[in-house]
């Protein structure tokens, strides 16, 4: 079952295809070699019955004197002649639909006025040869039928003018199957070759398409600017291409529309908001004047987060592979007060390196501010990393753990510019990182303290591309 899974769609249909041109040439095979014992039969039966004709035909034609060579003449080892006043056949019924009588009136130019009876058994189990064969004959005959003798006994009466009867007795065996190894075996290489690379190539142009359209899926998922995609394959495929490349151009116009219209209406506030404090410098009253200037920077504050928080929504900047114990590093070194850096597996990951350091400051500062200090680690889990940001602080109510995540939610109640900032910190965080296609979670740690959980996938690639490479 989980190799199955591990295989592509293409591996899994040619073997398929072959598994089914195996059992379809074991069938014909089977079908073969049953059709070739009763043609053999049919021959031997037609040889013997022509041979029956041709003598009863010259016993007709020759002196009564002359009856008893034609039957030495004629007779063999597997076919034997004796002319009777007594048929050897008594019964009229013919077990082989009449083909051997019909073959018979034939070669005689007698189409109803002579009698012929036509008898067939199937004898099976222990067989020997024929009786009257030499020793030398029967030795020769077991060892060619390898001993598996299946024979069919085939007893004539032949009506003669005169009122005699020429009786004809005769038994042909079953030959063994001749299984032509070498040929069987190159046919069968040969074709399953041809019909890999056939059903290889018919399914290079489905799985191809489909391929191009879960990478692109994938790399809209992150965030990141995606070409539309060329349509090609069967018309399943193209249909669900012409699908995609809509759905993205919706998306993407959704999101530059929203997004300039955050930008718009912030542009428009940043003029009434200036023209505000213009005019609040001018109040005489200087407590009422810094009470009107302090409300007009916190509404500046304001505007300018949510434009901050509506562009972490767009994915301009370009993906880079990035060595992650590096970007740490460098992480570490570009915010006040530092954290704790632990150790990791060397790992490489495709992101947007500077929405990635503007998600991770925002965990890092919450940890610093609200938690006493910060600890950053990382490890691989599959195809994902995981790093971890964690504080010494007293935690989160657990019923608020998701709540933080809305934006200007903040679970600071004095609502101070200087201990809650605006409540967008986390908002910003994990909207860059499901960009990246991963997620933030948060944990109250058993030893104390709060745990995020940061998941992002590696390289932006998907598994089959990895085992491709």
């Amino acid at each position: 079952m989980i190799l199955r899974r591990r295989m592509s769609l293409r591996v899994q249909l040619t073997l398929l295809v072959v598994a089914a041109l195996v059992a379809a040439l074991l069938l014909s095979l089977f079908l073969f070699a049953d059709e070739r014992s009763l043609a053999i039969r049919a021959a031997l039966g037609f040889e013997a019955a022509g041979r029956a004709a041709n003598v009863a035909r010259l016993i007709e034609e020759a002196p009564p004197d002359l009856h008893a060579s034609i039957l030495r003449a004629a007779n063999s080892p597997l076919v034997r002649f004796e002319l009777a006043d007594i048929a050897s056949v008594q019964h009229m019924d013919h077990s082989d639909g009449g083909l051997v009588e019909a073959r018979i009136r034939t070669l005689l130019d007698d189409s109803y006025s002579r009698d012929i009876r036509v008898e067939l058994h199937q004898i099976e189990g222990q067989l020997m040869p024929l009786p009257n064969l030499s020793p030398e004959m029967t030795d020769m005959h077991m060892a060619m039928m390898r001993g598996e003798l299946t024979a069919v006994e085939m007893n004539l009466s032949i009506a003669i003018r005169g009122g005699q009867w020429l009786n004809v007795g005769t038994r042909f065996e079953r030959p063994p199957i001749q299984w032509p190894i070498y040929s069987m075996l190159t046919f069968a290489l040969s074709a399953a070759v041809l019909l890999v690379v056939v059903i290889w190539f018919v399914m290079a142009r489905l799985t191809g398409p489909l391929r191009r359209l879960a990478r692109a899926a994938d790399s809209l998922g992150r965030g990141e600017d995606v070409a539309e995609l060329p349509v090609a394959g069967p018309s399943e495929v193209r249909d669900l291409t012409r699908a995609f490349n809509r759905m993205q151009d919706r998306l993407t116009r959704f999101v530059g529309d929203r997004t300039r219209m955050l930008a718009a209406l912030g542009h428009d506030l940043r003029s009434p908001l200036t023209a505000l404090r213009v005019r609040a410098e001018m109040v005489d009253d200087e407590e009422t004047r810094d009470s009107l200037v302090a409300s007009v920077q916190e509404m500046q504050g304001m505007v300018d987060a949510t434009l901050t928080f509506a562009r972490g929504l767009t994915g301009s900047e370009r993906p880079e592979t990035i060595e992650l114990h590096d970007f740490l590093s460098a992480l570490r070194a570009d915010i006040p007060g530092g954290f704790d850096l632990g150790a990791g597996p060397d790992t490489r990951a495709r992101l947007r390196p500077n929405a990635i350091r503007r998600a991770l400051r925002n965990l890092v500062e919450n940890a610093n501010r609200y938690g006493g200090g910060a600890s950053v680690g990382w490890q691989r889990v599959g195809d994902t990393v995981v790093l971890t940001v964690d504080d010494n602080g007293p935690g989160i109510p657990e019923d608020e753990a998701e709540k933080v995540f809305d934006p200007f939610y903040r679970l600071e109640a004095s609502r101070s510019l200087e201990t809650g900032g605006h409540g967008l910190g986390l908002s910003i965080a994990r909207t860059i990182i499901q960009a990246h296609g991963g997620d933030i979670t948060l944990r109250n740690r058993e030893t104390g303290g709060l745990r995020a959980i940061v998941t992002i996938p590696l390289a932006g690639e998907t598994p089959d591309e990895r085992r491709e490479r």
